[in-house]
């Protein structure tokens, strides 16, 4: 029987494959705890220094995506989350939804003034959302029919039609002035309600910020803050010269060790996983492949979702760092426990394809009516971590008899062929959305074809409800719901969830990063969605 230990003897030559193809080679060894060596805290300071993530070359416009989950920095939001990812009020005092579901009104604080010292009004709300409607980017408004003023501290929003999560988007989209917003300058000379402001910008270097003096909140104590746009080598060196307060790395540094550093380790949403198409192989109406003939067996979706060593896999690609996954949204108030399971049950996994009628070959793979239990997984060229799962993922199941390849490829070609191929996804939104995009039939990354009528008709009552509480729990409904659904180890099991992967950061010993919520999609940058609660303690 294949043992899972030999993967550690044959990832070198595993990734030393990976590098014509321009992956980064090398796996970190399993992980442990790394802490700085100790050294005399250093003084209380006014500034920092820190690197945290690439670049935002988009620049600072919200009504384009900046700062949508939960990192705005210059400016602030109707309602906000609190560490738990609870909707909690910001600008907003409060907030009714009429009985049809189709009109919001929202209260303002009337304490409010932007960067420039000029008072935040409805009208700045109203220009707001319609720039945003009509700028065709990542923020979805569609639903949102129109958006008024009806005195200068009273908004009211109407849909199209009911959309429950449009609360929750409410909490993510920053206000911008109406009166100093141009398309074109705003995005690099961003003014804005929230707590700090962009003093200057050297493009391809850093930013450097100060605290807004018009902030209606808890003032920052530093008086400047540098965020330098670094490549990780670079900022791990700098670090380890004594140069940066906070730097940003990823598990394949994690094991460093820094003098006068330690390591955060964050709990994030940020999860990955492979998307399994659940029909056999055919075309679209365009004549675009779609299905996998292997996957469309919920035998071997459910024996590979059972059977593989989720931690194992965490161990040997990620050095140890993140949570086993199972599910799109676990941690988030709208998770749903019951879809979590034990894994690792190989004799259990193997007994369920006997069953299905998957027999071992003479070469241990196992084979179907003449069809090989043989798949091509995804991961894009430039994610290493990706491909490190992808890579591990397919050392594990061979004890199922299944022969995965892991093959890396141009992000634009892994979701070209993900209707038919699994691809490596990464979500992990503050919005209980994402689920509609996934595993509604009409959603937008249902890549897995999934289609189950009880499930659409959960969803569809989840964005129909007039009550945030309700909703959450029809969301919980609708990844399992006791009978059907797509998670847990019953349900139809579209993806085959891995890992939240932990965020890591070092951080120089007394500064203290406040409480940290939940972590979304995307390492880095979230760290500083709490900036201003940032303290120095000598």
């Amino acid at each position: 029987m294949y043992k899972k230990n030999a993967f550690s003897l044959r990832r070198r030559s595993l990734i030393k494959g990976a590098v014509a193809t321009g992956i980064m080679a090398g796996f970190a060894q399993p992980f442990s705890w790394v802490y700085a060596r100790k050294k005399t805290p250093r003084p209380a300071k006014e500034s920092l220094m820190i690197s945290v993530g690439a670049e935002p070359e988009a620049g600072f416009d919200p009504c384009t995506g900046w700062g949508f989950n939960g990192y705005r920095l210059f400016q602030s939001a109707l309602l906000d989350f609190d560490a738990n990812i609870n909707l909690i009020t910001d600008l907003a005092t409060g907030y009714q939804v009429a009985d049809s579901g189709l009109t919001y009104t929202y209260t303002l604080r009337r304490d409010v003034l932007f960067s420039d010292g000029t008072p935040l009004t409805a009208a700045d709300v109203v220009f707001t959302y319609q720039t945003a409607k009509n700028s065709g980017s990542v923020v979805d408004l569609t639903m949102l029919r129109s958006v008024e003023a009806l005195d200068s501290h009273t908004v009211v929003f109407t849909l199209n039609k009911p959309w429950s999560t449009f609360v929750t988007l409410t909490a993510q989209l920053g206000i911008v002035p109406a009166k100093r917003y141009h398309a074109g300058r705003y995005r690099e000379e961003p003014v804005g309600s929230g707590p700090f402001q962009l003093v200057q910008w050297d493009k391809g270097q850093q930013i450097i910020i100060e605290p807004n003096p018009h902030y209606y909140g808890v003032p920052s104590p530093f008086k400047k803050i540098t965020l330098l746009f670094l490549d990780e080598e670079t900022a791990l060196a700098n670090a380890k010269s004594g140069q940066l307060d906070v730097v940003m790395v990823n598990p394949e540094y994690a094991k460093e060790s820094v003098a006068g550093m330690q390591l955060l380790t964050v709990r994030t949403v940020d999860n990955r996983g492979f998307n399994l198409p659940v029909i056999p192989r055919g075309s679209d109406k365009s004549g675009k492949p779609i299905g996998n003939d292997v996957l469309c067996d919920h035998a071997i979706r459910k024996a590979m979702n059972i059977g593989i060593d989720r931690q194992w896999i965490i161990n040997n690609a990620l050095n140890g760092i993140g949570t086993p996954a199972f599910s799109r949204v676990d941690q988030l108030p709208w998770s749903n426990a019951a879809t979590h399971f034990k894994d690792n049950r190989i004799h259990e996994a193997n007994a369920l394809l006997d069953a299905a009628g998957w027999q071992r070959g003479s070469d241990g793979v196992r084979v179907k009516n003449g069809l090989r239990a043989e798949i091509t997984f995804n991961a894009r060229t430039d994610d290493l971590q990706r491909y490190n799962l992808a890579l591990a993922l397919a050392e594990n199941v061979r004890e199922l008899g299944i022969l995965l390849h892991a093959q890396a490829r141009p992000w634009s070609e892994c979701k070209e062929k993900a209707a038919y191929e699994p691809c490596c996804w990464g979500f992990g939104d503050y919005n209980p959305q994402d689920l509609y995009s996934g595993y509604h039939s009409q959603g937008s990354y249902n890549f897995s074809h999934y289609a189950n009528p009880v499930v659409d008709a959960w969803i569809d009552k989840a964005l129909a409800s007039t009550n945030h509480a309700k909703a959450i729990e029809e969301w919980q409904r609708c990844q399992w719901d006791g009978k059907t659904g797509p998670d847990g180890e019953q349900g139809d099991m579209p993806f085959l969830w891995l890992v939240n992967i932990d965020h890591t950061y070092f951080v120089a010993e007394g500064l203290k990063l406040g409480n940290q919520r939940l972590h979304p999609h995307g390492h880095g940058w979230p760290v500083v969605g709490n900036l201003q609660y940032w303290t120095w303690d000598a």
